[in-house]
């Protein structure tokens, strides 16, 4: 008995359209004062996105694939590191302004 599974074109659009459907309806039921931890949490998952394309880059073929794996890399690190920032000055909106 083969117990391989194959994800299919379809499948995949099908998950990655559950994901974004799921994805809407939770971060839009978040209130306002919440925001600043939920991108502190989502930075966590760029990191996530980063090692998986550093995967894919190790254990790629051909050349193209050894592109994509690297503009993958290059993405999601500029997108964990652009995060961080954004947090950063969110959070130095809630500091006090007296320079005494």
């Amino acid at each position: 008995m083969d117990a391989t599974t194959a994800i299919t074109g379809f499948v995949a659009l099908y998950i990655f359209m559950l994901a974004a459907f799921t994805g809407y309806e939770i971060i839009g039921r978040v209130p306002a004062i919440l925001h600043t931890p939920l991108m502190s949490g989502s930075n966590f998952v760029h990191g996530i996105v980063v090692v998986g394309a550093i995967w894919a880059l190790l254990n790629a073929g051909s050349l193209l694939e050894q592109a994509i794996g690297f503009f993958g890399v290059l993405l999601g690190a500029g997108n964990a590191a652009g995060g961080y920032v954004v947090t950063d000055r969110m959070l130095d909106m809630f500091k006090s302004s007296d320079s005494q």
